[in-house]
């Protein structure tokens, strides 16, 4: 086990390509949090600005140590926490002073809340012109929902995850996760990094908005607008090899494979290690053009071959041919993993107050300046004191702040 070492107080220095970036994050529950968890993760000095009840979040799951949760725990880790009543004029000054030397300003409230709180882009860019503002939202400023409420379930409704579902089982069903929160939590910190490109190379801070409903839309037509991608529809929209109720990890004698093969080359491969190397030569095989129209046939054949022998048989066999495929990893068994232990993949550490603790380690790799997990994720306020004092303020002008 590790222990978190204070970033702070480190000897060696903070490293990732957004090191040196202060970022102001009021934003709760998973959109984004998960975004600045990964600018923490790439280096920037994240201050997580929480009301005296804390985000939400904390609440969520099991947890050991109060508002700890484990939904919590999962998307927090290399920020600080700070508690601020932005309700008290005080606590709103102070807010206001810190925005002057920091970077990037990052909520996921409407429009109207910030506008009512103080905080909206006006009220921050006029403290800080150079700051990137950027607000994870249900749906666009432009339109006529701007001001709706939207979650991760209302969002998969009405970005066609629901209606896509319902093509391929009958009925809508959303995915078995936070995906539209999690998605965007990433898209909002790619662009976040991208306007502090543009900073650097103008000058110039700007306002970012990540709507939920048309980020989530833009990815889900990029197979799924199919027919209508012309002006003049030809047909249904949905991709067709996507929604085949055949498309689903291939049974084996003790378990299941996934697999895929797309060129000309590999499927002639496939048909080789499956033993029937004759049907590469078949009209209906031989080209993508022709295959794409026997879909169901071909997977239905590899259905049936796969049935016949052991997973670790038929994965021998297929990596031998050279064919993409891996195994099915049930969510049980990913603590234990060979191959996720053998990565890295998982980071133990213990948390000061909830214990010991795994986190997953940083997955992407940066060869000059890589990413670290440096501290753990905060508890509520911890770090209030610490935080105001670095912004200049003195005991005394910090009990007035923060008394609630």
């Amino acid at each position: 086990m590790s222990k978190f070492e204070s970033s702070a107080k480190s000897e060696n220095p903070v490293s990732g390509p957004l090191a040196g970036i202060k970022v102001l994050d009021l934003s709760q529950f998973i959109l984004g949090p998960i975004s600045t968890q990964i600018m923490g993760d790439m280096g920037a000095q994240v201050i997580k600005v929480e009301s005296p009840s804390g985000d939400m979040n904390r609440d969520i799951g099991p947890q050991r140590h109060e508002k700890m949760s484990a939904l919590f725990l999962g998307m927090n880790r290399n920020k600080r926490s700070v508690v601020l009543d932005l309700k008290n004029p005080k606590a709103l000054q102070a807010l206001y002073k810190m925005v002057k030397d920091c970077d990037v300003f990052i909520h996921s409230m409407r429009r109207s809340a910030t506008e009512r709180l103080g905080i909206s882009y006006k009220d921050i860019s006029s403290i800080n012109p150079r700051i990137v503002y950027a607000a994870g939202q249900g749906y666009s400023s432009n339109g006529t929902d701007a001001e709706r409420p939207a979650y991760d379930d209302v969002i998969q409704g009405e970005s066609g995850i629901g209606g896509i579902n319902h093509l391929f089982h009958g009925e809508p069903y959303y995915f078995p996760m936070a995906f539209c929160d999690k998605f965007c939590g990433y898209v909002l910190a790619s662009s976040v990094a991208m306007a502090l490109y543009h900073r650097e190379k103008t000058g110039q801070g700007q306002e970012v908005e990540v709507p939920m409903l048309e980020s989530v839309l833009s990815f889900n037509l990029i197979e799924h607008l199919w027919t209508a991608q012309f002006d003049n529809p030809q047909g249904e929209l949905g991709y067709q090899r996507a929604l085949m109720k055949d498309r689903k990890p291939f049974a084996t004698q003790d378990g299941y494979v996934c697999l895929m093969a797309t060129s000309d080359d590999q499927w002639k491969r496939l048909f080789g290690a499956l033993g029937q190397p004759e049907m590469a030569s078949d009209p209906r095989f031989a080209k993508l053009v022709d295959r794409s129209l026997h879909f169901p046939e071909l997977y239905a054949f590899v259905a049936n071959k796969l049935k016949t022998n052991t997973t670790a048989y038929w994965r021998e066999v297929l990596d031998r041919s050279d064919v993409p495929n891996g195994k099915v990893r049930m969510l049980a068994d990913l603590p234990t993993d060979p191959y996720l232990k053998d990565s890295g993949f998982f980071h133990h550490y213990t948390h000061p107050l909830a214990g010991d603790m795994v986190t997953p380690s940083i997955a992407v790799k940066y060869s000059a300046s890589p990413g670290q997990i440096r501290t753990p994720p905060p508890t509520l306020g911890e770090h209030t004191f610490e935080v105001l004092q670095e912004f200049g303020f003195n005991d005394a002008e910090i009990q007035e702040i923060t008394i609630i």
